[in-house]
């Protein structure tokens, strides 16, 4: 019988479909001479026969990722600095409007998104529990707190700055497990006609993608439209608005408001047909999942083997928390890729978490030029390719996974 918990949103019963084996945490980039014992835990996906919220199957403790020294910043990219610099100049025209507006982002990060809002000169305030990047949205002159989101904060930050217009976050509730905590603080935050906007990687386009490196510690729900139009129901709100989004691999820009004070777009009803009509959270379509999972497994393993043999090198490209699922699910370590090439400072001169892959800063990615590049931050693509035109130019070919392994 497959393993099964209760539901982290309704209670209900969780069934396991995919087992991803033993883990680290995705972002805990170690130095070379830390001999200590990793922390690992088990990394199992299953749905709710209930409300069908995908969901991890193990809770790892929140302090475990998010913390001082947490390495990920939103401005790292230049299509992501892009991306919420104009979605911030849209909720300046739209939901901050108003008289004397306020804005509270769960998990600001560096406060990339909040910059615009405060240049703005409207009130705001980013939640951060991450030390460092919170410092960093400080220096750019965003208001911050360093804190978790869950009610007693909204009670708090209500008290002290009044009820908000918005409530926002961008990669950030997947991540947190008291989904109910963040809902009543949501609920006790927001004016009667405010919104919570959030944006997240979508079931669907993992499910399509077999993007199976989306499932990992940080991302410990996976959604889509019919599980967060559930989710809000159960606790007093309702979903009237759905954007898709190319980011991130594909994700869903949801809106929720309390019940009646929108009403909800033809989007919201599309979604849900469109989910139901491919049998989104159906057990086949999950299972099948699955099996496309563990093929690819098979095939990267057995390309990456086979390049070993006829003497190719082969490197790593963005030290993503994504790669920790790719490389400790398959086996891959520094005798199959010599190194990962990583722009992010606090990534680099470190080991990749579990299967022990250097990290190196991007000049050593020329330094020459490997024959094969493992594209673990696959998201980037266009991106990257782009940059790395050289690469191509002097021979060089590109080993991509998702949706199965292809060389380009």
């Amino acid at each position: 019988m497959p393993n099964q918990s209760p539901c982290r949103v309704c209670a209900g019963t969780v069934t396991e479909f995919l087992d991803l084996g033993s883990q680290p945490l995705s972002d805990a980039f170690r130095l070379p001479e830390d001999t200590s014992v990793e922390f690992t835990y088990r990394l199992a996906v299953g749905a709710c026969a209930d409300c069908a919220m995908v969901q991890l199957m193990e809770e790892v403790p929140r302090e475990k990722m998010f913390h001082q020294d947490y390495p990920y910043l939103s401005q790292g990219s230049a299509v992501m600095r892009e991306h919420f610099r104009a979605l911030a100049e849209r909720f300046l025209s739209t939901e901050l409007a108003g008289e004397d507006p306020l804005v509270v982002e769960l998990g600001c990060n560096d406060g990339t998104m909040l910059r615009t809002v405060a240049e703005a000169g409207v009130r705001h305030l980013g939640v951060e529990p991450s030390g460092a990047v919170a410092d960093l949205a400080a220096q750019a002159g965003v208001r911050v707190r360093k804190d978790f989101f869950e009610e007693s904060t909204a009670l708090s930050i209500r008290d002290q700055d009044g009820p908000a217009d918005l409530v926002y976050a961008a990669n950030t509730f997947c991540h947190i497990p008291y989904a109910d905590s963040i809902l009543r603080g949501v609920v006790a935050l927001l004016k009667p006609g405010g919104a919570f906007v959030f944006e997240d990687p979508y079931l669907g386009d993992i499910v399509e993608q077999t993007s199976f490196d989306q499932i990992y510690d940080e991302h410990f729900f996976l959604f889509s439209a019919t599980s967060v139009d559930a989710m809000a129901r159960r606790h007093g709100l309702e979903l009237v608005d759905v954007e898709r989004l190319p980011v991130h691999g594909g994700e869903v820009r949801y809106t929720l408001a309390l019940p009646g004070a929108r009403t909800p777009s033809a989007a919201v009803a599309a979604l849900l047909a469109e989910e139901l009509a491919r049998g989104l959270h159906d057990r086949a379509v999950l299972d099948g999942f699955g099996d496309r999972v563990r093929t690819i497994r098979t095939d990267l393993l057995a390309l990456l083997q086979d390049l070993k043999a006829k003497g190719e090198r082969v490197v790593g490209y963005g030290a993503t928390a994504k790669s920790a699922t790719v490389t400790n699910l398959c086996g891959i370590g520094p005798d199959l890729v010599e190194f990962i090439s990583d722009t992010t400072p606090a990534k680099q001169h470190r080991l990749a978490p579990g299967s022990g892959i250097p990290v190196r800063p991007p000049a050593a990615f020329a330094d020459p030029y490997p024959g094969y590049a493992l594209l673990f931050a696959w998201n980037h693509a266009a991106e990257i390719m782009a940059k790395e035109q050289a690469f191509r130019e002097a021979g060089g070919k590109w080993i991509l996974y998702v949706p199965d392994v292809h060389v380009v």
